[in-house]
């Protein structure tokens, strides 16, 4: 099949790249003109595992197409997927503006009956939102082609996004015309070879079920929190408490892992979007406010240990940070806890070193000589009086513990995501204080 895919994103890239890779005709269109030229010589502008070679291939073998050329896109493709970024607005809301000028292009230059795919996370009636700017775009055009708009939602996990994408789950399909079936299921038939993954349902319910599974995650993802915050008051350890809850086959273990918060392009902005959403039906979303509200408190609580742990004044000291990206296995800092600590430790008149093995916030920290990102692990601890981790990157699960002790000042660890074992770093002479295990 003929495939455009406007934006190439988190979700754009790995779409297009991963339907290219089963043969299909893909060609990935973005306003950058940057970005672009450094996709065509091969320069991914994100970091996610296998992505890099998949692109590669695929454009190599011609399969893959990168164009700023909007009319080069639309009249190529039979199917065209929108996958650009709906970033929150300062109410909450999604802002659809990226949405809103891809469907205006596809309207000029449309040239024959296309079916257009809406792929970004994007509130209830977005779907509709398109059909009427595109209706009312093509009579200005004086454009007689018909088109179909159907409802796709991603579920991918950055960090593991191509994986995901080649063995989904599941396939969500918002269709209003059942005729659609045949060429869904044509498109993708190379991820259902082992088995029928493909959920058809009506548009409205495709589009809340993106919402509502982020919304699910986050929320179990701040009750653990909630838990561990309690462990620490009460003298309980939330390891022992989550193997105990997560062994019920009701609750499971999956997202009931404590730590300093969740971040990423995802459940931040789509349970703001869900409760903004939801306010506009005069509807109080009272348990998703909360799950927001208990996120933001927990993004504060390493620096909050820090401060108990060390007194009020920080002017003297030189604190690590490893991990700035949200979550490992990505570049991407959107929210990322590391943000919220690493401000206040430089509000308060810390000196910060970090490390992360592909992530930055040179772009997001303001110039600081106390702010420095260091190449190495170990050179970003050098004679610091604590260290904290925020990202549970591979590397610092198996660290010398040794080299790690005679690196710092002070061997003072405030563990962020619990990567540690409490009773072996005390064997080894650290100070270890985790998320709910009673140590502060």
């Amino acid at each position: 099949m003929n495939i455009t895919v406007i934006g190439t994103g988190y979700v754009g890239l790995v779409t297009g790249t991963c339907f290219a890779e089963v043969g299909h005709n893909v060609i990935c269109l973005d306003k950058d003109i940057p970005k672009i030229n450094k996709l065509k010589k091969g320069i991914i502008p994100i970091y996610e595992p296998k992505l890099d070679s998949l692109v590669k291939s695929n454009y190599k073998d011609k399969r893959l197409n990168f164009t700023t050329s909007y009319k080069e896109a639309i009249n190529s493709s039979d199917i065209i997927f929108i996958a650009v970024d709906t970033p929150s607005k300062k109410n909450g809301q999604a802002n659809l503006s990226s949405i809103e000028i891809a469907i205006e292009s596809i309207a000029k230059y449309m040239n024959s009956y296309k079916i257009i795919v809406q792929k970004s996370t994007a509130p209830v009636g977005t779907c509709k939102h398109i059909n009427n700017i595109l209706t009312k775009n093509l009579k200005k055009y004086n454009n007689s082609n018909s088109f179909n708009i159907v409802s796709n939602p991603e579920f991918l996990k950055e960090g593991s996004a191509v994986s995901d994408f080649m063995k989904p789950d599941r396939i969500i399909i918002g269709i209003d015309n059942n005729k659609l079936k045949l060429t869904f299921d044509e498109m993708y038939k190379p991820f259902n070879r082992k088995l029928y993954k493909i959920q058809y349902m009506d548009i409205k319910s495709s589009e809340l079920t993106k919402y509502a599974a982020n919304a699910l995650l986050a929320t179990k993802i701040s009750f653990i929190n909630e838990i561990a915050n309690i462990c620490d008051l009460v003298g309980a350890n939330i390891e022992y408490v989550r193997q105990g809850i997560g062994s019920d086959k009701r609750i499971g273990y999956e997202f009931l892992y404590p730590g300093c918060g969740y971040g990423g392009s995802c459940f931040p902005k789509d349970i703001k979007a869900l409760s903004s959403l939801s306010k506009k039906m005069n509807y109080k979303t009272r348990l998703i406010n909360s799950v927001d509200a208990i996120n933001e408190a927990q993004k504060k609580l390493l620096f909050r240990k820090i401060k108990s742990y060390f007194g009020s004044n920080l002017k003297k000291l030189t604190i690590s940070v490893w991990g700035l990206s949200f979550k490992p296995e990505t570049n991407d800092t959107r929210y990322a806890p590391s943000i919220n600590l690493i401000t206040d430790l430089l509000n308060n008149g810390a000196t910060v070193l970090s490390y992360d093995p592909v992530a930055s916030l040179y772009n997001i920290i303001p110039k600081s000589k106390k702010y420095k990102e260091c190449k190495k692990p170990l050179s970003a601890t050098k004679n610091s009086d604590a260290l904290v981790i925020c990202t549970e990157w591979k590397e610092f699960w198996s660290i010398n513990l040794e080299k790690l002790k005679l690196s710092l000042k002070n061997p003072v660890i405030f563990d962020g995501r619990n990567i540690y074992n409490p009773s072996q770093m005390s064997d080894h002479g650290f100070k270890y204080i985790g998320i709910g295990t009673s140590n502060l």
